[in-house]
């Protein structure tokens, strides 16, 4: 068994999952029942909530960027917007988890795997420097996750174009909404700022290849109901 393997899965796995991860690595043209993909996803979903540490590909955009002085109002703001994103990466998460669970066509289950291991390199980076801050993330997360989580089957249940038009209308105001955070932030906040601008031309490039996988325009209703959402969740985890 590959050591990057037996890293990945590590001690947050279940026996069962562990096997399935093996027989993956073992045989890539393996195909797994819906019952299988929901066991994996269940144990995805677990280490994404209560994992203290994730496996993630991509250095920190700012490992080679020193701390700037920040008065403690600063910081404590500074923290309240990466708690923000940090929850915003952990629904992104329960989101792609829904929509590839539900997904028809293996290209659209591979699109949304791809984003969610992008998403997953957010998560580790807003986790970390939260630490850096000496701050935490929101109580709520498991709220927020099993809402997204119900939103991507719900969207994977629609059909895979509808799914797909989900996807990039989620990634579209994420980028204004990580935009937003760059003009809030501290101007000293180096650190912060290269986190977040790598998030949001992350999260601009799952919108293209989303409309390029053939995603469905949604309604406006539906878009607005989006915003909406966002500004509630948005609001409460800042100071939770």
């Amino acid at each position: 068994m590959p050591a990057s393997l037996s890293e990945y899965y590590g001690a947050h796995h279940c026996p069962s999952c562990q096997r399935l991860y093996i027989l993956l690595a073992m045989n890539t043209k393996v195909k797994y029942s819906l019952l299988d993909r929901c066991c994996l996803e269940v144990d995805r979903g677990l280490r994404t909530l209560f994992a203290q540490t994730r496996h993630h590909d991509r250095e920190r955009p700012d490992l080679d960027i020193s701390d700037q002085p920040m008065t403690a109002a600063e910081k404590q703001h500074v923290a309240g917007l990466m708690r923000v994103n940090h929850c915003g990466e952990i629904c992104a998460q329960a989101l792609y988890q829904g929509q590839a669970i539900t997904a028809r066509d293996p290209g659209v289950r591979a699109t949304m795997q791809e984003a969610s291991d992008e998403e997953n390199d957010h998560l580790a980076w807003c986790e970390q420097r939260l630490a850096d801050l000496h701050d935490k993330p929101s109580i709520l997360n498991p709220v927020w996750y099993t809402g997204a989580l119900a939103l991507g089957l719900a969207a994977g249940f629609a059909g895979d174009a509808w799914s797909l038009g989900f996807l990039a209308e989620t990634e579209r105001q994420v980028v204004k909404h990580l935009e937003s955070h760059l003009e809030k932030l501290p101007v000293q906040d180096e650190k912060s700022r290269a986190i977040v601008s790598t998030m949001r031309d992350d999260e601009a490039k799952h919108a293209t290849t989303a409309v390029k996988a053939g995603a469905r325009e949604l309604p406006t209703w539906i878009k607005r109901l989006m915003m909406l959402s966002s500004k509630v969740m948005t609001r409460v985890v800042y100071k939770s």
